[in-house]
């Protein structure tokens, strides 16, 4: 990239706030389900978290050390950039101030009532003194802070309440306490602060006698009792107001020899909390003095970003608001659907040795993943099974059949990948389980985190060994599949499962890079592989033959990428972009890019699933994959993209992407201006993708049980 086109593109860190933005427009959406509504509140308050802990700190960094920040940035310096960042963060953290009240009056039309510490009433004033006592104030930490040499760590996953205590002095105009003299002019002012604990659920429901519904925060429920805490001291006034920081979370490794990776990583973990402070978020109802202490005592100044918010922060939480048996205030949940032809009773691999089946989840069953390996574990037949691991749910059914395999004698081998971002604690957790009960872990590869998402398992028959396995777009997390889209294909296909067990191989042996057949895998193959079928669509429209390409990924941030579609788009390739997240290519520009149409979903799910579809003259190419088009995912992880060689599972690819491309309910134009204007209908009948794609399911289904 040179300085003549930067224009080219847009920027990243701004494409990922408009993106941030959509999620706080369909928490704006008075279509949305109230509750629903609060969740995706804390949705867009859990993602803003992340990206202060990841990449502002990145940018911020890359301001302290001096690099020449412009060629990297697209143009605009270091400093320049986390200014305008702050600005926007500013603007949409009012608007869901604005939001969350409009939500909060809703609410009370529904007899639900969020209420503070001074809306407390007589019923129920003894059951919140009772239940701080008992449930509360053993897990609250608070500190005195005016005496202390250092400022005591503060969290970024925690809330804390900023504490003013005005002292009680003498009635003369002098008086000694503490050992300093102070007159009636010269008040004695305390601070504390009170970290709200996270062990206990935010939102307290209180008891109710009728049909109104009261919750209070935990925070409220610590205000009320501030008394309770602080009756040791002589104060005559007390007030406090909630503030929050967020610390840089790149992890750092230290050269010890003798320590183990899982050793390095975790103390890189322990290490982060200790991070430079990036962002500061107070109640902009603090007092000036108070503001003004903590700044000055946790040395934050104007390299980092400060944050005037509302009474509340941390509303991640809002994603785990009660739903108070109210669910005409939640969105619908349709029972995912089975996979036409694959019963969950009977064997699964006796299936998938026939034929390939494809798993759409969360619109089908993502049990099939789990019985898969569950049949696995108890096959006398299965010798072998290998897996990569990246973000696992609590309570893991995958590490509980993976054990059960090891106990059965299968040698079971796991690349689970310690780095993922927030998840390394959990995953070195679950790395030393497995370990201790036999399982082989491979921690990835020197330089390159693992992204894929594969599995494949060896069962012996008639004397040979006969492989099984299935290719993901998402995590085998049984959680997320339930509100992330993701894509699955089960196979035999004796071609692909080669090539996966060659993954595998490389994982062991990384220096001896693999030739694959079928599998486009990152970082040796997937820009060279795709960059071929972009330039066979150019020649195929050069020749006047159908030439188009149809991408669905989460983000599109890669330059060269993004240069070789704008060559596709000059050379009369038809091209369009699902793009749920980032998108730095800029779609419809005369001579650039007039053949690219750029939409996002965001919906009830969170499209996750990557699925690539090349025209090939008629006779179209499909793959799924774990990588995006970003620089990260091309050039510097382990990604598996896997070509579909099923028709029938071809053209179901092809059918789910078109019907995502219909999208006129929830689709939002990905384009320079970054305005998320909602894409206009005209004379057409509302189509709601997912909704749509529910139903296409189902179909499927009922014309196979007709036919039966």
């Amino acid at each position: 990239m040179n300085s003549t086109n930067l224009n080219q593109y847009i920027d990243r860190e701004k494409s990922w706030l408009t993106f941030n933005a959509r999620v706080l427009q369909e928490a704006a959406d008075e279509s949305v389900p109230l509750l629903d509504r609060l969740r995706f509140l804390g949705i867009f308050s859990n993602n803003l978290d992340e990206f202060f802990r990841v990449r502002y700190a990145a940018i911020r960094r890359m301001r302290f050390e001096n690099i020449d920040t412009e060629k990297i940035l697209g143009g605009i310096s270091a400093e320049k950039l986390l200014k305008e960042i702050t600005e926007v963060v500013i603007e949409h953290q009012s608007e869901s101030l604005r939001i969350l009240s409009e939500i909060e009056s809703k609410l009370e039309r529904e007899n639900i009532y969020i209420i503070t510490e001074n809306e407390i009433s007589k019923e129920h004033e003894n059951f919140i003194k009772d239940y701080f006592i008992q449930k509360v104030s053993p897990a609250v930490v608070t500190i005195m802070l005016n005496d202390l040499d250092t400022f005591p760590l503060l969290k970024d996953t925690s809330g804390y309440l900023a504490v003013k205590l005005v002292m009680n002095t003498s009635s003369n105009k002098h008086s000694n306490v503490g050992g300093k003299l102070h007159t009636e002019e010269d008040e004695e002012i305390r601070y504390a602060i009170v970290e709200i604990p996270s062990t206990i659920n935010r939102f307290v429901v209180l008891p109710s006698n009728n049909e109104k519904q009261y919750i209070i925060l935990l925070d409220d429920v610590i205000r009320y009792n501030l008394n309770y805490i602080f009756n040791i001291f002589d104060y005559k006034s007390i007030e406090a107001h909630m503030i929050k920081i967020t610390r840089d979370a790149e992890l750092e490794f230290d050269s010890d020899l003798s320590k183990s990776f899982i050793e390095k990583i975790s103390d890189s973990v322990k290490e982060r909390r200790v991070g430079e402070t990036v962002r500061f978020i107070y109640d902009q109802g603090i007092g000036k003095d108070t503001l003004s202490f903590l700044l000055d005592r946790m040395k934050i100044d104007s390299s980092d970003s400060i944050i005037p918010g509302g009474r509340y922060h941390n509303r991640r939480d809002y994603m785990n608001f009660p739903n108070l048996g109210r669910y005409d205030l939640l969105y619908k949940e349709n029972s995912p659907l089975p996979i036409p032809g694959l019963n969950l009773e009977g064997s699964i691999l006796g299936k998938i040795r026939q034929r390939d089946y494809l798993l759409n989840a969360p619109y089908q069953s993502f049990s099939y993943i789990i019985k898969f390996l569950r049949e696995a574990a108890l096959d006398p037949k299965v010798v072998s099974i290998k897996i990569t691991l990246y973000r696992l749910a609590k309570n893991s059914q995958i590490v509980s059949s993976l054990i059960n395999a090891a106990k059965n004698g299968k040698k079971v081998t796991v690349q689970i990948e310690l780095q993922a971002r927030f998840d390394e604690a959990s995953n070195i957790s679950y790395a030393e389980q497995m370990q201790t009960e036999g399982i082989d872990l491979i921690f990835g590869v020197k330089g390159l985190k693992v992204h894929s998402k594969i599995c494949v398992i060896e069962r012996l028959e008639n004397n040979k060994v006969k492989r099984y396995g299935f290719i993901s777009t998402g995590n085998f997390n049984e959680n997320s599949a339930k509100v992330y889209t993701d894509v699955t294909l089960f196979t035999a296909n004796p071609r692909i499962l080669k090539d996966t067990a060659h993954v595998f191989d490389f994982f062991e042996i990384n220096y001896k890079v693999h030739r694959y057949k079928h599998l486009i895998v990152s970082p040796h193959y997937t820009r060279l592989k795709f960059n071929k079928l972009i330039e066979r669509e150019m020649q195929n429209a050069l020749l006047g033959k159908e030439a188009f390409i149809k991408l669905k990924m989460n983000s599109l941030s890669d330059f060269r990428m993004i240069d070789k579609l704008y060559d596709a788009s000059r050379a009369g390739v038809k091209i369009q972009l699902i793009i749920r997240g980032i998108c730095c290519l800029i779609p419809g520009v005369p001579g650039m890019s007039e053949n690219i149409e750029a939409i996002s979903i965001v919906d009830h799910y969170l499209e996750h699933s990557r699925i690539y579809v090349f025209g090939n003259g008629g006779n179209p190419d499909v793959f799924i994959s774990s990588a995006d088009f970003m620089t990260r995912n091309i050039d510097a992880r382990v990604e598996v993209t896997c070509p579909i060689y099923d028709e029938e599972i071809k053209n179901e690819l092809i059918e789910t992407f078109d019907i995502g491309w219909k999208a006129n309910v929830k689709a939002r134009l990905q384009s320079k201006d970054l305005k998320n204007s909602y894409r206009k209908r005209g004379e057409e009948k509302p189509f709601r993708a997912q909704l749509e794609m529910y139903n296409y399911y189902r179909n499927k289904l009922e014309v196979i049980t007709e036919k039966i």
